[in-house]
Formats: C-alpha cells, sequence, structure tokens
C-alpha cells in the first residue's frame, strides 16, 4: 500500500493496483464486497481468456481501484452515500443533481487512482 495521502483523513493508505493489495484494502473498508469482488475478478480473467486480452482484467483492476478509493476516503464516501439516497428523488431536479454529484464522485476517484 501507499504510504503518501494527498487528502484530509484517509481510513487506509491507497493499495498498490494488484488483486491482492486490492483485496487486503477491500478487506479493511469494506469486507461485506469481498464475495463480489471475487465473482467480478472471476468474470474479468474469464474473459481475458476468452478475448485473449488483458483488458477485461485492467478494467477490474481500475474499477476496484475507484470504489476502494471512495470507501477509504470519509469524503468521497459521504458524497456517494448521500447522491444514492437522492438519484431515484421524486423531485427529478434533486435526481438530476444526484446524478451530477455521483458522476464528480467516481470521476474524481478515478483520477486520484490513475494519478
Amino acid at each position: 500500500m501507499s504510504t503518501q495521502a494527498d487528502h484530509g483523513h484517509e481510513l487506509i493508505p491507497r493499495p498498490e493496483q494488484t488483486p491482492e493489495a486490492l483485496r487486503a484494502a477491500l478487506a479493511v473498508v469494506a469486507p461485506g464486497r469481498l464475495g463480489e469482488m471475487q465473482r467480478t475478478k472471476d468474470d474479468a480473467f474469464a474473459k481475458a481468456v476468452e478475448w485473449e486480452s488483458l483488458s477485461p482484467v485492467r478494467g477490474w483492476v481500475l474499477a476496484w481501484a475507484r470504489d476502494i478509493e471512495i470507501a477509504r476516503r470519509p469524503d468521497l464516501s459521504v458524497r456517494y452515500a448521500r447522491a444514492n439516497v437522492n438519484l431515484e428523488h421524486e423531485d427529478p431536479d434533486i435526481a438530476r443533481e444526484a446524478l451530477r454529484e455521483l458522476t464528480a464522485v467516481l470521476d474524481e476517484a478515478m483520477s486520484a487512482v490513475r494519478a
């Protein structure tokens, strides 16, 4: 795991982008998602073999690095949860704003793990 924090409070350092490091990080920040991680990993590796390409594996790594980035950073985690709650709000303006905020959180997390 990296030791350099580039934001405020973080629950854990940003993990390296390897399956083992991502799994270890997820076990700390969102252990309830470990089964989902394993299923999506199995799917990504099966597609990699079928397609004769590492693209599905790289996509899997980036998706989980992004999700872990959100979970390890309380600032992003709170914004993500708040936006999710409002996605299906009866007021379309609130729902649209929630979608914009959710997109912003996902983009910020992805930018952080790609840096």
